[in-house]
């Protein structure tokens, strides 16, 4: 995966922050106002700050986090580590001192998305695809945090897991796909108590939802260079 993704403030993703026991709804007696408390954009990139949903002590809320697991300390702070971890290889999560070892085990969470982007190389030529979900898209994240002794602040930082690439994706990019979470594995997921064997059937590739594949000329433009393809679930 790339490392981009595409969050839009639409009724899909609102309905799939309601899916995970986000309150979107002030219950103000003259009018229901919207709160949605999340990041948007349509070209959101590694080291960016994004929205994850996570749980502790029982509560689930939404936590601005960077994209990119590993931090190191700054005068003013944290900034993304020298090692590349907005991606977190699902065939990493077992090996002891791994960066996703101990938060696959306690701290996992949700990323969620309209689309995401990934590149492909061909000759020595990019190609890029975006894919809008026909659904909101779940991504299965990994979270730490980072303490600033001097101030007491804390900062987040998550990974999305990738997994084996998947035959239907694999002509827009051949090394990994995002893992994305069907929602019957939402509550275990977050729950830091679930047994990590109950996920063994999700770290294989499988598409969930249907896609729509968007060539582009670039991410930055965005404009469309080719009819859009349409990927059934599996």
């Amino acid at each position: 995966m790339c490392g981009r993704l595409n969050v839009t403030d639409n009724p899909l993703l609102i309905e799939l922050l309601e899916q995970l026991g986000i309150q979107l709804f002030s219950a103000a007696p003259a009018q229901m106002q919207l709160d949605l408390p999340i990041r948007t954009g349509r070209f959101i990139c590694a080291t960016n700050l994004v929205s994850i949903v996570l749980q502790q002590d029982g509560q689930r809320r939404l936590q601005d986090a960077v994209w990119w697991l590993l931090l190191e300390p700054t005068e003013q702070g944290f900034k993304p580590g020298p090692y590349t971890s907005f991606n977190t290889r699902a065939d990493k999560l077992h090996v002891r001192g791994s960066a996703g070892f101990q938060p696959f085990r306690q701290q996992r969470c949700i990323i969620p998305a309209s689309g995401f982007g990934e590149t492909e190389t061909l000759q020595g030529v990019n190609r890029y695809t975006d894919f809008m979900g026909k659904r909101a898209l779940a991504f299965a994240g990994l979270y730490r945090t980072w303490l600033n002794k001097s101030t007491g602040e804390l900062t987040y930082s998550c990974s999305i897991i990738t997994l084996a690439p998947h035959p239907k994706l694999m002509p827009y990019h051949s090394k990994a796909m995002p893992m994305m979470l069907p929602s019957s594995a939402f509550d275990a997921w977050l729950d830091p108590h679930s047994s990590i064997n109950e996920f063994d059937c999700l770290l294989q590739p499988k598409i969930d939802t249907g896609l729509l594949a968007i060539p582009i000329n670039k991410p930055s433009l965005y404009q469309p260079i080719a009819e859009a393809i349409e990927i059934e679930p599996d």
